[in-house]
């Protein structure tokens, strides 16, 4: 179709997510209409290497063959059933891959509940915990503990354990009860301490609270190792494995966001798997799928899964679903991609990719505007400040982190920044020689600004 009337139509009629629209429709937009490896091609014909993963979905590249032709196949079988009184093949399958998938990883975790992204994965998985208590007779717990730089996703359950202000201030009259803990953001701590001479003083301060207020927290909800959306905040060893201590010590529940952590983005196929441990619930999308999809899976345990039996009239039920639980479609196409990760030793083959990763964010981190660079496997982030030597960021209205984007965009490389802080997530599939283009276009849009 014509690409004026097409802008003219998107303009007119479409309501951008995280989006100024004011500043959206001051702009010339970029249509994309192909996909093939890690590039996405535009309506004028020029191709862009993809440096975050479409929004962190894409791991094995754009239009893969056995997951085109996995959908095709499941759509001349299936397109849709319920899972409300019903069952399809494919969910069934992916339900059983998914439990053995989690307990060959150390976290074993059977009971799969299907919903469709990543928001209602973590908005099922707070509704099991607080409904876990309350059929066990527990009364009295109502309060969450999470991160402050938390981001769970944009539902208002997902909303209140949320910790980005800019995303999550103006919704606070809505939220549920939750109480935030400092987040083990080591360049900037909250605390004014020093990693590793702390001794994580950040979990200290997460015991404090969660001692305090034991009888009404229902969990404590994490990204496991990488706060991605509040900054790619990647917490240093240990944080992860005492805070499990925490929950066994006072009986809290441990919930897992492993919506953007998952399939392999951490350099292994869970992030808790760095330091063996296992949540009581943990929450998956994104990657699931490779983008081809709507997904998500929230999975819990045994233990919980049983406080949820029960006779008609003990009212023990999880009264919860959506349309488009176990989408057949969906499910097919995961199921195809699980396979490519084993067909190909996925995460098995990024070594190479993570330690030239690492080593190109050592240059990076050399250059005047860089404050810290931050990484965990194939998850980088770069933060952009005006001043090294005291951490001082550009004033918002700047957007200094958009301009390094649109730059690196002249060159071929498509990149979206949270605030100021340059995400690196490629697609896991990447070649060396397309990491290092990448690296290098950023590189040189940083010593490009203007100031």
């Amino acid at each position: 179709m014509n690409k004026t009337i097409l802008i003219e139509w998107d303009k007119k009629y479409i309501w951008h997510p995280f989006t100024q629209m004011k500043n959206w429709l001051d702009d010339e937009p970029t249509i994309f209409i192909e996909g093939r490896d890690c590039f996405l091609k535009d309506i004028d014909g020029k191709w862009y290497l993809d440096g975050v993963s479409s929004l962190w979905v894409n791991i094995h590249g754009h239009r893969r063959q056995e997951i085109d032709e996995a959908l095709k196949s499941q759509i001349d079988k299936l397109a849709h059933s319920t899972l409300l009184g019903a069952c399809n093949e494919p969910s069934i399958v992916l339900a059983k891959k998914i439990a053995d998938l989690l307990t060959e990883n150390g976290v074993p975790l059977t009971k799969i509940f299907y919903s469709d992204n990543g928001s209602t994965a973590v908005e099922i998985a707070m509704k099991i915990a607080y409904q876990y208590w309350i059929n066990q007779g527990i009364k009295g717990k109502d309060t969450f503990v999470s991160l402050k730089e938390a981001y769970h996703g944009d539902t208002i359950g997902a909303v209140s354990v949320g910790g980005v202000e800019l995303f999550h201030e103006v919704y606070k009259p809505l939220l549920n009860k939750s109480i935030q803990a400092p987040a083990p953001y080591c360049y900037r701590c909250e605390l004014n301490h020093t990693y590793p001479a702390c001794e994580l003083g950040c979990l200290n301060e997460m015991e404090k609270i969660i001692a305090q207020n034991q009888e009404k927290v229902i969990a404590v909800i994490v990204e496991p190792l990488v706060q991605c959306a509040g900054g790619i905040i990647v917490w240093p060893e240990g944080y992860l494995k005492g805070l499990r201590e925490l929950c066994n010590k006072y009986n809290i529940l441990l919930i897992a966001d492993e919506v953007a952590t998952g399939f392999g983005r951490t350099g292994k196929m869970f992030a808790c798997e760095h330091e063996k441990v296992s949540p009581d619930i943990i929450c998956l999308s994104k990657g699931i799928t490779n983008g081809y999809m709507p997904l998500a899976i929230t999975a819990v345990n045994e233990k919980i899964f049983n406080a949820f039996i029960g006779e008609l009239e003990e009212k023990k039920t999880f009264y919860h679903g959506h349309s488009y639980t176990g989408n057949p479609l969906a499910c097919a196409v995961a199921l195809a991609n699980l396979e490519i990760f084993e067909k190909e030793k996925t995460v098995e083959k990024l070594l190479p990719k993570i330690e030239l990763l690492k080593n190109k964010l050592l240059e990076i981190a050399q250059l005047p505007y860089v404050g810290d660079v931050r990484q965990k496997g194939m998850i980088a982030g770069v933060e952009i400040v005006k001043d090294k030597k005291n951490k001082e960021s550009f004033p918002y209205f700047e957007q200094t982190g958009w301009k390094i984007v649109k730059s690196a965009r002249k060159y071929g490389v498509w990149l979206r920044p949270l605030g100021d802080v340059i995400v690196i997530m490629p697609p896991l599939v990447i070649s060396e020689e397309n990491l290092e283009r990448l690296l290098e276009v950023i590189k040189g849009c940083i010593i490009g600004l203007n100031y």
